[in-house]
């Protein structure tokens, strides 16, 4: 009986000193510099602890100081794997088999789904100065210089980079600029992300859109230039990361569950609302509608909750007087039932 216990003691000695080993110390090691090799990343285990210690250390809506050194995190050697890209695809609204559909590009959400870890440890770094838990993403200005495709003609590089913090009556919004560079160095795809970190004491109010004239085109007759489809919201979308649970509370995670038997607890990824959106718009009205160069801005209105229906909207959009005479697309989508819009956006090119 005492042999067998010491064999137990002895075992999770062995098997915790690994761990330790495997998951903090190497990943620690790893992090002494911000240029990681895609090959060797920090364990998930290592990155959920540093953003357990930042939510527990932090208050959100409340700027800490730091360094005047810029954070920048960049991942060299990197691929377009076709099970990651089938992955994305099949759950992002573009079908299981659109890798293997000629003539098409790959999504240009697509190298955002792969900044994921980036964003990870962007967002757990001691120099980011906002709390990782609340971040809440409210808009997105995403551009293609050349088209996504030339990311799979050989190695590249992606880039994870914190440019400006802004305190407000609501908190602090933080911009992220995301960047996808072909294997020349050129750039390839760009987005920033502006998210926010709210101050619990402030009420959140609805917001405005930047566009004013979509706001209400829930309430409007079809135009005969506008397009509708009504989609199904699933339980699960499979495109969170870890950043992606900091806009959820607690209480909601642990709702899971409930989103099965159809209860609307879950919290969908705002990169799951805006690719579904340009997933529908492609298959509507060409992939010519967003082939590079072409520049989408989307504003994050309310959150989208799973499971349920939602109503995506996309009509030609005149630009301003004195602009160029060329038409833009713009969109938006709206949950069944809630009457409020989820994001609203314009697709234009340059």
């Amino acid at each position: 009986m005492e042999a067998g216990r010491n064999v137990v003691v002895v075992s999770l000695s062995l098997f915790s000193l690994y761990f330790v080993y495997a998951h903090i110390y190497r990943s620690h090691r790893l992090l002494r510099t911000n240029v990681l090799h895609s090959d060797h990343l920090p364990s998930l285990v290592y990155v959920y602890v540093k953003y357990l210690l930042r939510v527990i250390g932090r208050r959100a809506g409340c700027l800490v100081s730091a360094g005047t050194q810029q954070l920048v995190y960049t991942l060299t050697s990197c691929s377009v794997e076709n099970s990651r890209l089938r992955r994305f695809c099949s759950r992002a609204g573009y079908g299981w088999d659109y890798p293997d559909t000629e003539y098409r590009d790959i999504p240009l959400c697509f190298p955002e789904f792969l900044c994921c870890r980036l964003l990870d440890l962007l967002f757990t770094d001691e120099n980011f100065r906002l709390s990782p838990a609340g971040l809440v993403r409210v808009r997105q200005r995403l551009k293609t210089l050349q088209p996504v495709d030339e990311l799979k003609k050989g190695p590249f590089t992606l880039q994870a980079r914190a440019l400006e913090y802004r305190q407000g009556d609501a908190g602090v919004e933080v911009d992220v600029c995301l960047t996808a560079s072909s294997r020349s160095g050129s750039p390839v795809w760009e987005s920033v992300l502006t998210l926010l970190s709210r101050n619990k004491l402030h009420k959140p109010s609805r917001c405005s859109p930047a566009d004013g004239d979509t706001s209400e085109r829930h309430d409007d007759p079809l135009a005969e230039n506008e397009t509708q489809v009504e989609l199904s919201v699933p339980t699960m979308t499979g495109l969170r990361c870890l950043c992606s649970f900091s806009d959820s509370p607690p209480h909601r995670l642990l709702s899971v569950p409930f989103g099965f038997l159809g209860f609307r607890s879950q919290t969908v990824p705002s990169l799951w609302v805006l690719s579904v959106c340009l997933a529908e718009i492609e298959k509507h009205r060409g992939v010519e509608v967003i082939t590079a160069p072409v520049n989408v801005t989307a504003q994050f209105m309310e959150p989208l909750l799973a499971p349920g229906k939602v109503r995506i909207r996309f009509w030609d959009q005149p630009r301003d007087v004195g602009q160029s005479c060329a038409t833009d697309l713009s969109f938006s989508m709206e949950q069944r039932g809630r009457r409020t819009l989820q994001v609203v956006g314009r697709i234009s090119r340059f």
